[in-house]
């Protein structure tokens, strides 16, 4: 069992730029893949970014290539999203996932556990 929380949401105005964090505890979390995803009232949960067990293959939806970059330090069992460029379409609730695959897949059933997930607001 792995627990997720996520931090780091709120209102912020277009252009401006927030960190999302992800603690997990509980078993070995390092050895999971992470991701992000982001979901709008009434919409389906989206891919945003994953990174692997290792840190060193990341995936991102094409919407925020350039913007967003994912990151872990598996010493502190955290994960990292930093948004930058934040747009109008980027307000949604973000949830932090792990998976059993190293390397996971884009799809929410690719994902084992999940948090709670933090609120970002982008404003005009």
């Amino acid at each position: 069992q792995v627990q997720l929380v996520e931090s780091g949401g709120g209102l912020v105005q277009a252009g401006g730029s927030l960190r999302l964090s992800c603690a997990a505890s509980g078993r070995t979390a390092s050895n999971y893949g992470m991701g992000w995803f982001r979901q709008d009232p009434g919409k389906e949960r989206a891919f945003v970014a994953v990174i692997s067990w290792s840190g060193r293959v990341t995936y991102y939806t094409d919407s925020v290539k350039g913007r967003f970059t994912i990151s872990r330090d598996n010493a502190k069992n955290l994960v990292y999203l930093q948004m930058n460029s934040l747009k109008l379409e980027d307000t949604a609730v973000y949830y932090c996932a792990a998976s059993f695959a190293g390397v996971p897949g884009r799809g929410p059933g690719d994902f084992n556990f999940w948090g709670q997930g933090t609120q970002v607001t982008v404003s005009s």
